[in-house]
């Protein structure tokens, strides 16, 4: 067992992960100041606005390692609760079914009692608290992993003057507005013909 002396000097790998967090921000910071300015001048077109672009980008990035850490954690978590269920399942098996089979009869019989030690065994996995937790926390990193990147994609097509996807959500909500006005009109216009022709 570690005395309390041997615990704080290990490093925290939250606090290493937030120490190159604030350093990477500040030299992000740092080399924005001193080059955006005489870059921007000396670009043109989409290189100008992707300088002007880039802290934001590196933020994206520094942001995203933390998630991308979060992430790798819960996977490696998710196949090693996996594996394990699966060599306990085997060990098992096996302990009930230590010869191999002879004949057609026993092999049927080893392949159920081995097809109901394993859906108990992956049953009870899925079930466990520490299985849906873990699952859910991988998924929620999965999810802003996911935003960064849209965040990075959506800083570089503005760059280059291509319509991002929340651009393009715009004006397909501003087209379906637009149908359901024309529509209406429609419904209006037969609607004032039929009384016209009704009198």
């Amino acid at each position: 067992m570690e005395s309390k002396a041997e615990a704080q000097k290990k490093p925290d790998l939250k606090e290493t992960a937030d120490y190159f967090k604030h350093l990477s921000l500040f030299w992000t910071d740092m080399a924005y100041l001193i080059s955006s300015k005489p870059s921007a001048l000396t670009s043109a077109g989409p290189m100008r606005k992707f300088t002007m672009q880039t802290k934001k980008l590196a933020n994206e990035m520094i942001e995203s390692n933390e998630d991308l850490i979060e992430f790798n954690n819960r996977l490696t978590e998710y196949y090693k609760q996996l594996s394990d269920t699966w060599n306990e399942a085997q060990k098992r098996f096996n302990t009930k079914v230590p010869e191999i089979p002879n004949d057609v009869e026993q092999i049927e019989s080893s392949k159920r009692v081995w097809i109901d030690i394993f859906e108990n065994a992956f049953t009870q996995l899925f079930d466990s608290e520490k299985f849906g937790e873990n699952f859910g926390k991988l998924i929620s990193s999965e999810l802003e992993l996911s935003k960064h990147w849209n965040n990075m994609i959506a800083v570089l097509l503005e760059a280059v003057n291509v319509p991002t996807k929340n651009d393009l959500n715009e004006v397909y909500q501003e087209l379906h507005l637009l149908r359901k006005r024309v529509s209406k009109l429609e419904k209006s216009e037969k609607k004032a013909v039929v009384e016209h022709n009704g009198k």
